[in-house]
């Protein structure tokens, strides 16, 4: 006869949230007011972590939008020591710039400063290309310094 002993481990991740939003204007806002209630339920600080919603929201609301699909946003609090953001979109064939290539615009530029303001205050960044047509950007933020 074999006996299983079955082991309850606690999951490394304690909170997560995710939601699909139409890739508008509208839907880029609802991100960060969204990010920002559950960070506030979660009593946790929702700076710099809103910020970061919004630039990677509108990012994928106007950089990575296809009509008709949706992009996705997810929060992730890891061991209560680190907060992951994911922005996920459908035009996976348009990568941004990889952390620390980043260009800032031209002075008179009135966009292109999205992924600067992310690598400021992130303390980490990157892109991740998954199933085709999909790409995700994430940043991470400490929450213990």
């Amino acid at each position: 006869m074999t006996q299983e002993i079955t082991r309850t481990e606690r999951s490394a991740l304690d909170r997560q949230f995710t939601v699909l939003l139409s890739p508008t204007r509208r839907g880029a806002r609802l991100a960060r007011l969204l990010a920002t209630a559950h960070l506030g339920d979660w009593g946790m600080p929702t700076e710099p972590a809103a910020q970061i919603v919004a630039e990677l929201a509108v990012n994928a609301a106007f950089h990575g939008r296809v009509p008709g699909r949706d992009f996705r946003l997810r929060l992730a609090v890891h061991r209560g020591v680190r907060l992951r953001i994911e922005v996920t979109d459908t035009l996976g064939e348009r990568l941004p710039s990889v952390p620390g290539a980043v260009k800032p615009p031209p002075g008179d530029a009135e966009s292109g400063r999205g992924l600067l303001i992310v690598e400021a205050l992130a303390d980490r960044w990157g892109v991740e290309v998954g199933s085709v047509p999909r790409k995700t950007v994430w940043a991470e933020v400490d929450l213990v310094r």
